[in-house]
């Protein structure tokens, strides 16, 4: 939809950065939010067209403050547009892409090139993460000084750690005079020595070694303490387990500058994803068990752990939700669960996996749209993840109630690692609007399969 004059009719408006809850109507000008009404009005202004959101919410865009977008450099696994395109089917209008790609994001000249080709061919935003260390090798810092003039929103190795304790003083210290967070991998990596699921009763009932939970604490104890010691700003990312969760209750108590998010399969999924059999246990191991798109770092963790992720989310513990989306081609899942690729596919099923919070009783939905908008805004220092009067036109319309079956086949992504092929979820992303042109619509892309098929 390319006018410049929308209007999205009868709503429930729902933008916690402001404290609305209410059935109105917004109005779009010039890629802008214009006004919310107190109240629907009689009829559409003369020269908008209409999104009707009868019976949907209309919230903020969502914000994915962890995103694997591949590209450059394994661009069979996602790139630019299909990443971008996933993310509008997901409701995410704003995108943070890590920098395990080839090259790295370690220069300005690799940031400049994501950021122009996003512009260019992507339907959403994408904001760029810079590397800690030169090559994402832990040895030398990279020029975030550079970095931080080309764009980025912070600083990360992900997939690796920063094991050197000592280089990540130094990030921090030189983060913090930037303005800018740290965003460190946590897995202290002699503790792991091999493992590729969770550490306990199902992984040696597979016979897979296992990942301890204290490999994540561990890195995380460390890095809290840095962070006093420098006065730096300290992102968790993909928090798993319960002791993780105590060690960042206790840093925030402390006054520290430190946020977390966790990831919609870490809050719905357990390691008996890995049997193959959708979380049943069975008695037997069956011939779908080893499912290696339930494969992914950190490991998905016990039903106990799950239920902690679940807590901190909702006191406030844990500020995000960020997908950690992490295509992966066929090849790299249809092999051994030890040669599997770590990594979940989730920008598609991202709304759909946390609504069960909600629906379970967990969180209410205005507290759950605000760890997917309000708070990583925050985080980013950004305006977006508002529909504040003047703020860009990034608005996601759902359907909480709405029940669909997870069909990787048909995923914008290009790839498919997805365990949970099959599955019925309630809630779902309809239409998604960026800088008010709409670029998802699953009425229209229905009614477009109908006629093709009829």
């Amino acid at each position: 939809m390319q006018s410049n004059r929308t209007v999205i009719r009868n709503g429930r408006v729902i933008d916690p950065s402001q404290g609305i809850d209410r059935v109105a109507d917004l109005l779009i000008a010039d890629g802008k939010i214009s006004e919310i009404t107190g109240s629907p009005l009689e009829r559409a202004p003369d020269g908008h067209d209409v999104i009707d959101a009868s019976g949907l919410v209309v919230a903020p865009g969502f914000i994915d403050l962890h995103t694997h977008l591949r590209d450059p450099g394994y661009e069979w696994k996602e790139t630019l547009e299909t990443g971008t395109q996933a993310a509008a089917r997901g409701g995410f209008t704003t995108l943070c892409a890590m920098p395990n790609t080839d090259p790295c994001q370690d220069s300005a000249a690799v940031i400049d090139d994501v950021t122009r080709r996003a512009a260019r061919t992507g339907a959403v935003r994408v904001l760029t993460i810079g590397a800690i260390t030169k090559g994402r090798q832990g040895k030398n810092l990279a020029p975030m000084g550079e970095l931080a003039e080309a764009g980025v929103i912070g600083f990360s190795d992900d997939g690796d750690p920063v094991s050197d304790p000592n280089i990540m003083r130094q990030a921090l210290s030189y983060a913090s005079s930037l303005g800018l967070p740290i965003i460190n991998h946590a897995e202290e990596r002699s503790l792991v020595r091999g493992g590729v699921m969770s550490e306990g009763e199902v992984a040696t009932r597979l016979g897979l070694p296992g990942v301890p939970a204290s490999a994540e604490a561990v890195m995380i104890a460390r890095d809290i303490e840095l962070t006093a010691l420098t006065g730096g700003r300290l992102h968790v990312p993909h928090v798993s387990t319960a002791a993780s969760v105590a060690l960042i209750r206790v840093a925030k108590s402390r006054g520290l500058k430190v946020t977390a998010e966790v990831t919609p399969h870490h809050l719905s999924l357990t390691d008996s994803w890995v049997y193959g059999l959708h979380g049943e246990v069975p008695e037997t191991v069956p011939p779908e068990a080893y499912d290696t798109n339930a494969k992914v770092n950190p490991p998905l963790r016990t039903a106990a752990d799950v239920a902690a992720l679940i807590e901190a989310l909702a006191d406030g513990t844990i500020d995000v939700i960020a997908t950690d989306h992490a295509p992966h081609a066929a090849t790299d899942k249809v092999c051994t669960f030890n040669e599997a690729a770590h990594g979940i596919n989730v920008l598609e099923t991202a709304f759909g996996q946390v609504m069960r919070l909600t629906h379970a009783g967990f969180i209410s939905l205005p507290e759950l749209i605000r760890r997917l908008t309000e708070h990583p805004a925050a985080i980013l220092g950004a305006e977006t993840g508002s529909l504040a009067k003047g703020r860009a036109a990034d608005i996601v319309l759902l359907d909480p109630d709405a029940e669909w079956t997870v069909r990787p086949e048909s995923f914008a992504s290009l790839s498919r690692n997805t365990p949970l092929a099959g599955v019925t979820l309630r809630g779902r992303v309809v239409a998604t609007v960026f800088g008010g042109n709409t670029v998802w619509d699953v009425r229209t892309a229905a009614a477009q399969t109908e006629v093709a098929t009829s």
